[in-house]
């Protein structure tokens, strides 16, 4: 039986505030290296306001306020040496809706490094051909690099954000309901991409779909009113929950 990989997110009674609105109570979770981590719960739960703490996206909102703390690979987001913009280059985001840019298929992909001053042609070019292989696209697109970005299908144009998401190789990957806007067909492959992103990122996902946490996620976590009930590797917690409410919620008898 092999070892489980060790943790490389860990989340440290953290509680998390909107204005006077408290969100998060006290979650503690440790989610280890090249493995998905699925959160789960009703709407509302708190999984998209931890999701977007894993990259203090949520700085971005007035009256914010948090306890406790998160560390990645052992560095608390919150030491003051942390500058976020790095932070973001360590941790990569795929939102529900895609959202290309309005520019070609091939500055969509190397957007950030464009913004970070990087214009070396065969550089550049590099990482598209190796950002749109590790989103299963490049077979797909490479002969019309330079057409707009729009003219992709729906599946192609979130693939192509993940490629964007994973051009400046982060460590880290967090998907927010990635398949939410997707037919079955194009689900499936964003799936199975998962599946092999995980070889080289740490994947955690937001999803509402119970049946696709079941399929892609190592470990998923189960949320309510913003407290975490149960955190265990997927097979046991669909299986065997340990939690009445969990139990509920997995059998579809919630109320």
């Amino acid at each position: 039986m092999t070892a489980p990989n060790p943790a490389f997110i860990e989340v440290d009674h953290f509680s998390f505030w909107y204005g006077p609105k408290q969100v998060l109570h006290g979650i503690d979770m440790q989610m280890p290296e090249q493995e998905i981590t699925a959160l789960i719960g009703p709407s509302g739960c708190g999984k998209t306001t931890l999701l977007r703490n894993l990259n203090r996206m949520n700085d971005l909102v007035d009256g914010i306020k948090h306890e406790g703390d998160i560390r990645l690979d052992g560095q608390s987001l919150y030491d003051p040496n942390v500058e976020v913009i790095s932070l973001r280059k360590r941790v990569g985001m795929v939102f529900q809706k895609y959202n290309p840019f309005p520019k070609s298929i091939y500055e969509n992909v190397i957007f950030a490094l464009r913004v970070a001053g990087r214009n070396d042609s065969a550089e550049l070019d590099g990482v598209v051909e190796q950002s749109l292989r590790g989103a299963a696209l490049w077979d797909e697109v490479k002969d019309k690099l330079h057409e707009s970005a729009f003219g992709l299908s729906g599946g192609q144009q979130q693939r192509l954000c993940i490629a964007r998401a994973i051009a400046n190789r982060p460590q880290i990957l967090l998907m927010d309901e990635p398949c939410a806007a997707l037919d079955p067909v194009a689900t499936l492959k964003i799936e199975e991409l998962m599946n092999e992103l995980k070889q080289e990122f740490t994947i955690v996902i937001v999803t509402h779909n119970m049946e696709q946490a079941k399929r892609v996620a190592d470990r998923t976590a189960f949320f309510y009113l913003g407290k975490l009930i149960e955190f265990r590797p997927t097979l046991d917690l669909f299986g065997e929950p340990a939690d009445p409410q969990t139990e509920a919620y997995v059998r579809g008898k919630f109320s």
